[in-house]
């Protein structure tokens, strides 16, 4: 007979490995609980390890949606709104500090902007060279700036959680791809010129 109270939470490994009566926290409302149970289409399992589809129960009721994570209680992404990243522009459409684009990472799309340029880096040198834009082809270190907290994880330590996608607003087209670095450090805010808010609009 089914079990109607069932509440599971499915999704994909994406590192380390879980095992029943580990500690956990939700993502991004920090609620924490403890593995009940690991189940797959085959059934019920001990531990699971990536890149295994599996649906998760908690000993404790919490609401999770589409885009949240899971994660061990001592080992956490940091979450923030401002990230440190190298990005390659693969559109011949110029990118502009401060427009608006999609960004996408694992689970999560939320609206972000480039919001600085660090450098350009010159791929057959290795030389960082001043820049203000990104055109086709050209890779930037670089902050991002979303409009709500996201969890971050060096692409060192997290290929699935440390990649992203810049994707235009308008046409849904995968613009940019890049390495998350971190959270940006000193964080500057600026006032947006007329000229600024015009980019950012599109």
């Amino acid at each position: 007979r089914p079990d109607h109270n069932f509440r599971g939470y499915c999704g994909t490994m994406a590192s380390g490995v879980i095992r029943k009566n580990d500690k956990v926290t939700v993502l991004p409302s920090g609620k924490t609980s403890t593995i009940k149970s690991i189940v797959t289409f085959e059934g019920e399992i001990e531990h699971a390890f990536p890149t295994m589809a599996i649906t998760l129960t908690l000993n404790d009721e919490i609401d999770g949606s589409r885009g949240n994570m899971i994660t061990h209680r001592d080992h956490q992404p940091c979450l923030g709104n401002n990230l440190e990243a190298n990005i390659v522009w693969m559109t011949e459409q110029t990118l502009n500090v401060g427009k608006e684009y999609y960004v996408k990472c694992a689970t999560q799309t939320i609206t972000g902007s480039v919001s600085k340029i660090h450098h350009r880096i010159d791929v057959n040198s290795m030389d960082k060279l001043e820049a203000n834009e990104l055109n086709l082809n050209e890779i930037v270190h670089c902050d991002i700036t979303l409009t709500s907290s996201f969890s971050i994880d060096p692409y060192s330590l997290c290929k699935v959680t440390g990649a992203l996608i810049i994707i235009d607003r308008l046409n849904n087209v995968n613009v940019g791809a890049g390495m998350i670095k971190g959270v940006a450090e000193n964080h500057d805010i600026r006032p947006i010129s007329l000229e600024g808010r015009g980019a950012r609009k599109g």
